[in-house]
């Protein structure tokens, strides 16, 4: 790559109209950019300002004075967008008014041009005092670079600082690593953000920096194969968003990715994320290799030499066997002095298992020479690769270390090839917390406390790793995933019939959640198609424990005490079937004497009557545990008209409470009830609810609130318009652009009603804008299953037409029509 040269032009135009110009024709050179485009930057920088001081010193009588440049700029990497960090050092001879004279002739032009200037003015001594005292600063000036001005000055300053530096590194390393630590809790991990912040998270450009600074203490150094690359890419970046943006950010949000992406030349924003996550993981590697070596050498040097005395300055650390040619030492898991890695096909994943059961990380030597001489293991693997692997998988937290070791040096993509194709792939979905590899990891890691819940705990890690490699693929991930899972659990060394189970995990992985939550569990054709898919009780156990770990390891959205129990209730109904018994058909639900009350009174006084009742369940196993909620359950009697779905939807929404299950049917009234009323019948709605936040409305608000809404008094979409606009105001809103709404109707989805599915963006009203257009399509509302993960809800409809039976096929799929358009 060849380097930009930027002369200055004649001292004419050596101002800073000149220096601006200059700039600009700079950033606007497509044909340079990265290292070049920024050490071409900082050079044409230095040289309007080496002009600008050596002018001002002139002027200002100033001898014995230097202008420094500290932190990027100090490195010569300047981004278009990029503050400028300077130090004006003097030798402490020079009067304070000829001093603060030269600083404002530089300072006021840099002002001028609009740029960020983070300045100071001190002796070398006081430079030394504020870096004594400040780590922040003490780390900026390991960066000092002589600008203009008296070089000597300069010089001694930096000879002086590292100095320090190196003799308090025992003080100043700790400091700098709880300072790491705390960044990374507040910022997060870069490498799997959706918008992150390309300096801050962790794995960001700071965490370079400070892997500089531990390297410049002479105590310790980062792994360096693949770390330059990996801060230059994040650089690259940064310069990218900072011209599509023309703003000084380094949070790369979702509405500029797709900019970012072309300014770089990549194909789109899912190749830029991968990019910035791979460049991220090398430098989250690299620091937690050289943290762990610090905190080594720290503990050796915390020996009292009296102790070394005893001990003898050549005693050798002491090795603890762990597995066949792997032991322990130092606190890490090394090979054993016999080993032969280029013989022992097994010793990796070996290795791997001893390491994560002992809770110990793996030696960075040991994994780079299992990386460099290790063979492909031949297929079938061999009997003790396969219970080595599953071995890894189930030790719980300790396996993600472990594995982002092996991944690191590239030894899991040589045991499964198609890791490759999910290796720090992004998941735009923000219900998930990780990209789709560290989604594995983290699924067998929740899978490895259910183990004790299924009778083949190696099936479950392995379909747990597995399950979602189809993302990496085109199509239907589970339809794809199977395939892959076939042919991974052949290579692995199962048999066929634990390789079918392994494929059926994977196939339905999403089953059990996706009913439960979308589907009428009373409909015998819901419990069949179930039972029909899993096929076997083993099977059925799998796939639960699989289901809880999946969405343990989506994210917060993903599970709750509600989902695991309509997960459950559906678990004992398939499994009910599975042992030879038949799905009993619904028959029309005896009313409770509390919806048996409240019909006598709605068709008593012709308006709507309500009641809000909490529900709670038992979660878990140990006695004395306090019940968790699983919503409120509303229950609402009101005389049957039209318009019922969408005004209890308004109106619930209008509180912020939020819809889980709906179920609507007509009351079957007491014989006296003889239509003699004001009405010829009641509709009973039983629903879940829960507040989005804060507490509950009291009833007879949202009663009040019912019978405006159902009188035409009160205007719910006005109301909900304006809520919509506030939400649509939200900073974590603006720009992400929301995929359209899909209405279709589920193939054989119940015998007894049409089922209409709805995948939208989810926003206040929502609910109330798909009842009207139901309403409007002349369609009854059975029941409704409701779901939402992060933004987008995906919602079920059980509909017939008014003759009470399923639509024909065209009707239907002319509804879903109409709802599809009312959305949009």
């Amino acid at each position: 790559m060849t380097s930009v040269e930027v002369t200055t032009e004649p001292s004419d135009d050596s101002g800073p109209s000149g220096y601006a110009a200059a700039r600009l024709r700079l950033l606007q050179e497509k044909a340079q950019s990265g290292p070049p485009r920024r050490s071409g930057l900082a050079r044409l920088t230095d040289d309007w300002l080496d002009a600008l001081f050596t002018t001002a010193a002139a002027e200002a009588g100033v001898r014995g004075a230097a202008l420094v440049a500290v932190g990027g700029y100090g490195r010569g990497e300047l981004s278009p967008r990029s503050d400028l960090d300077l130090l004006l050092l003097h030798d402490g001879r020079a009067e304070k008014g000829a001093l603060a004279a030269l600083a404002d002739r530089v300072w006021y032009p840099v002002w001028d041009l609009g740029i960020d200037l983070d300045h100071s003015v001190r002796t070398p001594a006081e430079a030394r005092k504020t870096a004594g005292e400040d780590l922040k600063v003490h780390l900026g000036l390991l960066d000092a670079r002589h600008v203009a001005g008296d070089l000597g000055v300069t010089a001694g300053l930096r000879t002086a600082v590292l100095a320090d530096w190196r003799n308090l590194a025992p003080k100043r390393l700790p400091e700098l690593h709880e300072l790491c630590q705390e960044r990374a809790v507040r910022q997060g991990e870069l490498q799997y953000l959706l918008e992150p912040d390309l300096k801050e998270a962790r794995g960001g450009l700071r965490d370079a920096t400070a892997l500089r600074a531990v390297a410049a203490s002479w105590l310790a150094d980062a792994p360096r194969e693949g770390l330059d690359a990996a801060r230059r890419r994040l650089l690259d970046v940064r310069d990218a968003l900072h011209l599509t943006t023309g703003r000084a950010t380094d949070r790369l949000a979702l509405q500029e990715q797709d900019q970012v992406a072309t300014e770089l030349g990549l194909l789109d924003a899912d190749t830029l994320l991968r990019e910035v996550y791979e460049a991220a993981r090398t430098i989250s590697y690299a620091s937690d290799v050289t943290w762990r070596e610090v905190n080594r050498v720290l503990r050796a040097r915390s020996v009292r030499p009296r102790l070394r005395a005893m001990l003898g300055s050549k005693t050798a650390p002491e090795r603890t066997p762990l597995a066949e040619g792997v032991v322990e030492q130092d606190g890490e898991v090394v090979l054993a002095r016999t080993a032969r890695p280029e013989r022992d096909a097994v010793l990796p994943l070996r290795a791997a298992a001893a390491a994560a059961q002992s809770g110990l990380p793996v030696s960075l030597h040991a994994v780079r020479r299992l990386a460099a001489v290790a063979r492909p293991l031949p297929v079938p693997w061999p009997a003790e690769a396969r219970e080595e692997l599953v071995t890894l998988l189930g030790a719980g937290e300790a396996t993600v270390g472990v594995w982002e070791a092996l991944e690191a040096e590239g030894l899991i993509t040589l045991l499964l090839p198609d890791w490759e194709r999910v290796r720090c792939r992004p998941q735009r979905n923000p219900v998930h917390t990780w990209t789709v590899d560290r989604h594995l990891v983290e699924t067998a890691v929740q899978a490895s406390a259910l183990t004790r819940r299924v009778h083949r705990p190696d099936l479950l890690l392995i379909a747990a790793l597995l399950h979602d490699f189809g993302k990496g693929w085109p199509g239907d991930h589970s339809v794809a995933g199977e395939i892959i899972a076939r042919d991974i659990a052949a290579r692995i060394g199962f048999d066929r019939a634990d390789v079918g189970v392994i494929a059926t995990l994977v196939r339905h992985h999403l089953l059990l959640i996706e009913t439960a939550t979308r589907r009428d569990l009373d409909d015998p054709a819901t419990i069949r198609a179930v039972a029909d898919a899993v096929g076997a009780t083993g099977t059925l156990e799998l796939l639960h424990a699989l289901t809880e770990a999946d969405a343990l390891a989506t994210g917060p959205a993903a599970w709750s005490t509600w989902r695991a129990s309509l997960v459950t209730d559906l678990v004992k109904r398939v499994a009910a079937v599975l042992a030879g018994e038949e799905p009993a058909a619904p028959e029309p639900a005896a009313p409770s004497a509390e919806q048996e009350r409240l019909a006598i009174e709605a068709f008593r006084t012709g308006g709507p009557v309500l009641s809000l009742r909490a529900q709670t369940e038992a979660h878990g196993e140990a006695a004395g545990e306090e019940p968790e909620p699983l919503g409120v359950e509303l229950l609402i009697a009101v005389p049957d008209q039209p318009g019922v779905l969408p005004a209890v939807a308004g109106v619930l929404a209008m509180h912020r409470l939020t819809v889980r299950t709906a179920e609507l049917r007509a009351a079957e009234l007491p014989d006296w009830a003889d239509g003699s009323g004001a009405h010829s019948g009641v509709l009973l709605l039983d629903w879940r609810v829960a507040a989005e936040y804060g507490s509950l409305p009291q009833a007879t608000r949202l009663r009040a609130d019912l019978v405006r809404a159902l009188d035409g008094s009160l205007d719910i979409p006005s109301r909900l318009a304006e809520r919509e606009r506030a939400y649509e105001k939200n900073p974590r809103r603006r720009g992400a652009q929301a995929p359209p709404p899909r209405v279709t109707v589920a193939p054989a989805g119940s015998r007894l009603a049409t089922v209409i599915e709805v995948r939208a963006q989810d926003a206040p009203g929502l609910l109330h804008r798909i009842g009207h257009a139901l309403e409007a399509a002349k369609v009854r509302v059975r029941s409704a299953h409701i779901s939402t993960l992060g933004a987008n809800a995906v919602d079920a409809f059980y509909v017939t037409g008014p003759d009470g039976a399923p639509l024909p096929e065209i009707e239907a799929a002319e509804v879903a029509g109409v709802l599809e358009g009312a959305l949009r």
